[in-house]
């Protein structure tokens, strides 16, 4: 049976409230099949719904629909995830870094290159 989709992603958990759920959906963030919705869109058993929240997409296959928030065991057995998984932490750890000192100067850099120059604080101030 058909369930209007923000309803379907807070009852399984994928969004903390109801109006979190409209919201996200009138923002875009939550796709059905591929296409951003509104929250009255109805969604049925197969339909691949991707939700951005918490700074991460799910993406998920419905497999049962809920109208009533449902514990958590109960909301995974209610869709398929094919989320990717995360990178691995080797990864993250081997982006790279800014070199200390490349980049702006620092405030304490900027009074020592104002006191090489023969600057003194108070000219700044004036």
């Amino acid at each position: 049976m058909p369930v209007r989709i923000d309803v379907w992603v807070w009852a399984v958990r994928l969004i903390k409230t109801r109006s979190a759920a409209g919201q996200a959906c009138r923002a875009g963030h939550v796709k059905l099949n591929g296409a951003s919705v509104k929250p009255a869109q109805q969604v049925v058993p197969g339909d691949r719904v991707r939700v951005w929240a918490n700074h991460h997409e799910v993406d998920v296959e419905v497999t049962a629909t809920v109208r009533t928030r449902v514990s958590a065991p109960v909301a995974r057995s209610c869709y398929i995830d094919h989320t990717p998984p995360p990178p691995p932490k080797e990864i993250l750890a081997s982006m790279p870094v800014r070199d200390r000192g490349a980049g702006r100067p620092t405030k304490k850099e900027r009074r020592e290159l104002d006191r090489l120059r023969g600057h003194s604080s108070r000219d700044r101030r004036r």
